[in-house]
């Protein structure tokens, strides 16, 4: 068993090992929320704009989608491309206004800032990630109209 403050052997992986999870030292009542924990190491990379941390919580080949339409993404490079040109948007800025988890399904609603072609707006997007091994291995958005900011 790792100490604590020690470090992942895998960063973005949920094991046995990883102190920041405590998986199989916790009641059946907090591992059940562990797909949800991939999800909040997402968001934590997104606030903070690190790549890096970002992408650690997806799996090597994972792929995003469009909600019922077109692949956006699939694997690390193509994330990583996407991401950095979001993360490049000096007012990106994500609110989670609620969760819900069944399984390995995590679904969230969340109130986007961004920077728009026409200028700073907000939108809510659906997500709905799914969880393999511990990492993000699919996730799809919809996306709601912007309202642009005065």
């Amino acid at each position: 068993m790792a100490r604590a403050g020690s470090v992942c052997p895998q960063p973005g992986v949920i094991t046995q090992s990883c102190t920041d999870v405590h998986s199989f030292l916790l009641p059946w009542s907090a591992r059940k929320q562990l797909p949800a924990r991939a999800t909040r190491r997402s968001q934590t990379g997104s606030y903070d704009k690190d790549v890096e941390a970002w992408l650690a919580t997806y799996a090597a080949d994972a792929e995003q989608y469009v909600l019922h339409g077109e692949r956006l993404a699939r694997g690390h490079d193509e994330l990583r491309r996407r991401i950095e040109v979001r993360f490049a948007e000096p007012d990106l800025h994500a609110r989670l206004l609620s969760r819900v988890v069944m399984g390995q399904v995590v679904v969230d609603l969340e109130q986007v800032t961004r920077n728009f072609p026409e200028g700073k707006g907000s939108m809510q997007m659906l997500c709905i990630y799914e969880i393999a091994e511990g990492r993000i291995a699919k996730a799809s958005f919809a996306m709601g109209a912007p309202q642009l900011h005065d």
